[in-house]
């Protein structure tokens, strides 16, 4: 039995053949990207059109395989075509070479300007490449670019695949690719070399056809004609007096206001190195058969001169050094700076000037302490304030970031009225350059939220963006805005309006920084009306009505305002000269006791028409139509009400938290509603004032007439009369409007406590411009340096009018006004924009340059000028221009010159050698050859159809490229 069991007992190890290995595996996800992609069976689509490869559209489609760990990219490229007609599909013709062979001898697209390099080596519309995946990976060893090749190899034959199928090996840098492509009966490779140093036998036409015809193997004693297709570069760098126009710009002369082109208020433009760098131009001999040109080491037909097709294309200098591209790159740079003013200054900018060490405990004595100002006139030398001495006298004389000239020149510049002998009334002078008013130019600022190109902002930011690259920097601007501070303190403690800044509340499309400079204003308007009503009124016998119209100072009210004279001498109201700046004097209203005393009315509650008839009208504007008052009759007058406080965009944002913050309580609602209705309650008791023994329903029927609502009904004598009463939402209980008027006291506007206080509001704005830093300051006015930058592009170019760049203005515009928008648009973005610009700087440069270098504006015939502006406009729009009649054109004979002259340069030849060329045609065409340089790109393409490997065999297409540089020679051929 043990020997019986023994043979049972023993394992045998079975190895299983039929696992895939990773190899196999490799060659299945090839195939499974080429089904996926649909690349399987015979594509024919139509012949190629003339320069399709540049002008049609290229699309790709990539996927990642791997192979064992190591990864790779499959791409298809392929140039996007209309779909041939279904019937053409379905005749699949047995006999039919591959899309991709018959591609290789076609010749209309020889040479694209802009193409993947394996069209331009080998003409294809269809290609599949795979290469490693990572970019620091490579295909080295030769065993495994073989591996790979015949996985292609694999793959194509079991997916009938007749796309080419490529295989990049060696460094990326390289560009190195071997591939295959099959079809029925038919196989092709396509074959690379690429060597550093040129072979001498291979420098010429005659040494590349003998390598091609060997690696053909014909077996036909008369070779077929090899067809040919030449491209020599030649590269143009010695502009010569062709220098570049555009000069730096002379600072030296900004005092005297001649700035070299450049002057405040005004940002420069242009390029400061020549933005066009190199001329290529490409000589071309698109249609040669062999032996009808001679090219060997000792002669060559080739002459430039002589070559059918010329196209041009010009090399861009590498970010060209432009003027405002920088002018606002370095204006942006200071957004990120942390330093305050003071920090960059050395010392406080509002120290007491005869104290070295201030001492902190007189602060509350200093403020409250009364200082009159002794300056009396405003100029130029009184806003040169007292920190300029402070500066001095720590830190020396020369060591002030601005100097004296150009400090006074900026200030001028800013405050025209400080020059003038007229008295200042804040209008602002419009210059002559602006875009005039309502055009789009002009209402950019409302797209950009930046401030109108005529205002006072806007100046500041351009002087500002010029002492920060011409003026000290940094210290520069902190030292300007220092002096501007001071000018805005001066101006408001002297009632001097602002000027360059609309009249009227704060405009919420402007930047803050304009929205504060006029909310300033607006202070300086009413106090200004103020201090003039009082000097203008006696102060015991007339009350003016004031109405705090900041737009209209003071004599707003007209020949309307009726002057009542105030013969109750017991009268408790206050008059103009006892007003004075202290809030306890001057903004609280009179309290209950005196009303009852001077009045007579019961805590301003609602009495009877008798009670309120007895009081004396005051603050009457004028009449109201033909109103009268409901109870007895009495015309009803409008009164002088106090206008509404202005608001900046922050204040609003406050307002607007605090109310939220209330929440949905009734007793929240009910706080918010009180807030909300100063101003209802304001115009209340001017209303009251105005008209004594009125009612609510009179102030309704003035104030908000549809909540007054009429009816005609039948009376008891039948009569048709006109009834009227109160809207539904008038009538509700616990009404607002009901409990403000009867809290009301018949009180007119001046008397009223202000609702909007200038003396606070303007120092709030002082404080919030000194603590300013001037990365702050940077952020609020680059809206208005972008805006300037916009508009100077655009003046630039209408004078160039180029279709791009118009294109790309609306989009700055466009893309501006949605980042800018923001409270705190990203940098990225604001780096984007400036980018743009700068951009569009570059390419009005390239503009400017290519027309100097062609010479357009000293074309006399009309019609050679338009060629000329067309070919220039085409050099900066296209990637290759063709020159029309080659050589002899216009445009050819200015490019000869050009390159003559370089040459002439080159080798020192004097002008007087040229009359020796004008000898007999032979002796002048053996010295055009010096006219170019030798080329610094040779490109052929051999092409042929010839039956291999016997004289029987079909006839398939043999084509070989080649090209020559200094360093670098590469043949791509294809053999069938």
């Amino acid at each position: 039995m043990a020997a019986d069991s023994e043979p049972e007992s023993e394992v045998f190890e079975i190895t299983d053949f039929t696992t895939a290995s990773e190899w196999e595996r490799f060659i299945s996800k090839v195939e499974e990207v080429l089904n996926d992609w649909k690349l399987i069976g015979n594509s024919v689509g139509k012949p190629l059109e003339k320069g399709i490869f540049t002008s049609g559209t290229w699309e790709e489609k990539s996927d990642e395989i791997s192979f064992a760990d190591f990864k790779f990219s499959v791409t298809h490229h392929y140039l996007v075509q209309e779909s041939t007609d279904k019937e053409a599909k379905d005749e699949v013709l047995e006999d039919v070479i591959p899309q991709s062979m018959q591609d290789l001898l076609c010749m209309n697209n020889d040479f694209p300007p802009r193409a993947h390099c394996l069209v331009r080596w080998y003409g294809l519309r269809e290609f599949v490449v795979i290469a490693p995946a990572a970019n620091n990976d490579a295909v080295l060893s030769e065993s495994k670019c073989n591996l790979l090749l015949s996985s292609v190899s694999i793959a194509l034959g079991n997916t009938g695949c007749q796309v080419p199928l490529f295989v990049q090996i060696h460094h990326k840098w390289r560009r190195m690719y071997v591939g295959e492509c099959q079809g029925p009966g038919v196989r092709t490779d396509f074959e690379m070399v690429h060597l550093r140093k040129v072979p001498n036998q291979y420098t010429h036409l005659s040494g590349l056809l003998d390598i091609f015809k060997s690696k053909i193997g014909c077996p036909l004693t008369p070779l077929p004609p090899v067809n040919i297709a030449i491209r020599f570069t030649y590269v143009l760098q010695d502009w010569q007096q062709y220098f570049w126009p555009q000069q730096p710009p002379d600072i030296d002369a900004l005092v005297g206001g001649e700035v070299g082109g450049l002057e405040f208020g005004k940002l420069p433009f242009g390029a400061c190195e020549d933005p066009i760098s190199e001329l290529h131009l490409a000589t071309t001999w698109p249609h040669l058969t062999e032996g009808i040109i001679v090219d060997n080491d000792v002669y060559s037909d080739l002459d430039p001169m002589q070559a059918p097709h010329w196209s041009v294309r010009v090399r861009k200098a590498d970010n060209p050094q432009c003027l405002l591209g920088d002018f606002v790159t370095e204006f942006f740079k200071i957004c990120r700076r942390k330093e305050s003013t003071d920090e960059i200054l050395g010392r406080s900018t509002f120290e007491e000037e005869g104290r070295e060490i201030a001492d902190i405990t007189h602060a509350l004595s200093k403020l409250t302490e009364p200082a009159p100002v002794p300056i009396h006139k405003l100029s130029v030398s009184n806003m040169v304030h007292t920190a300029k001495k402070k500066i001095r006298k720590h830190r020396g004389v020369e060591e002030s970031p601005l100097n004296n000239d150009v400090l006074n020149t900026i200030l001028l510049f800013l405050f025209p009225d400080a020059a003038s002998e007229k008295p200042l009334d804040g209008t602002s002078s419009t210059d002559n350059s602006n875009p005039p008013l309502e055009s789009e130019e002009y209402n950019l600022y409302n797209q950009f939220k930046s401030a109108p190109s005529d205002s006072l902002t806007y100046k500041l930011a351009l002087c500002l963006c010029m002492i920060n690259f011409y003026h000290g920097g940094l210290k520069g601007v902190a030292h300007l805005w220092q002096e501007f501070v001071l000018e805005m303190r001066f101006r408001w403690e002297n009632n001097f309006l602002i000027p360059g800044l609309a009249s009227g509340p704060p405009d919420l499309r402007c930047c803050l920084l304009h929205q504060k400079l006029q909310m300033l204003n607006c202070c300086i308007e009413r106090k200004k009306a103020r201090d003039e009503g009082r000097k203008t009124s006696p102060s015991d016998n007339v009350t003016n009505t004031y109405s705090g119209d900041a737009g209209k100072s003071g004599d707003q009210l007209g020949p309307d305002n009726l002057r009542e004279t105030d013969k109750d001498k017991g009268e408790v109201g206050k008059s103009w000269d006892s007003w004075s700046d202290s809030e306890e004097e001057f903004f609280e209203c009179l309290s209950d006791t005196e009303e009852l005393k001077g009045n007579g009315q019961e805590s301003g509650k609602k009495g009877g028409p008798k009670e309120m008839a007895s009081l004396k009208p005051e603050g009457r504007l004028h009449q109201h139509g033909k109103l009268t008052l409901l109870h007895n009759g009495e015309p009803l007058y409008i009164p002088v009400t106090q206008e509404p406080a202005p608001m900046t965009e922050d204040l609003l944002e406050e307002q607007s938290e605090v109310l939220a913050k209330l929440g949905t309580s009734a007793e929240g609602a009910h706080l918010r509603a009180r807030m909300q209705s100063a101003c209802l309650l304001s115009d209340m008791e001017s209303f009251k004032a105005a008209n004594p023994g009125c009612f609510l329903e009179d102030f309704v029927r003035w104030y908000s007439p549809r909540d007054y609502i009429e009816e005609e009904v039948v009376d008891e004598k039948g009569n048709m009369v006109l009834k009227g009463e109160l809207s539904a939402r008038m009538k509700i209980p616990s009404n607002m409007w009901v409990e403000a008027w009867e809290t009301a006291k018949p009180i007119p506007a001046r008397r009223q406590r202000r609702l909007f206080d200038d003396t606070r509001e303007a120092e709030k704005v002082l404080h919030y411009l000194a603590v300013q830093k001037p990365a702050d300051l940077a952020r609020h006015l680059l809206p208005c340096v972008i805006h300037a930058a916009v508009l100077k592009v655009k003046e630039e170019e209408s004078l160039e009018n180029i279709s791009s760049v118009k294109k790309i203005i609306k989009q700055i515009i466009s893309h501006s006004s949605k980042v800018l928008h923001f409270p705190n648009p990203e940098d990225k973005k604001l780096e984007e924009i400036i980018h743009q610009i700068t951009n569009v700087e570059a390419i009005i440069a390239r503009a400017r340059s290519l027309k100097a270098k062609f010479g357009t504006e000293k074309c006399e015939q009309e019609e050679e000028k338009e060629d000329l502006e067309r070919f220039v406009s085409c050099l900066l729009e296209q990637p290759e221009v063709l020159v029309v009649g080659a050589g002899r054109g216009h445009a050819g004979r200015i490019i000869h010159k050009l390159f003559v002259n370089a040459q002439r340069a080159a080798t020192m030849t004097p002008a007087e050698e040229e009359l020796k060329r004008m000898g007999p045609p032979e002796e002048k065409r053996q010295n055009l050859a010096a006219d170019f340089p030798p080329p610094a790109g040779r490109e052929l393409i051999l092409r042929t159809a010839v039956p291999r490997p016997a004289p029987y065999s079909r006839a398939l297409p043999q084509r070989m490229y080649s090209v020559l540089t200094k360093e670098d020679f590469r043949l791509a051929g294809q053999l069938v």
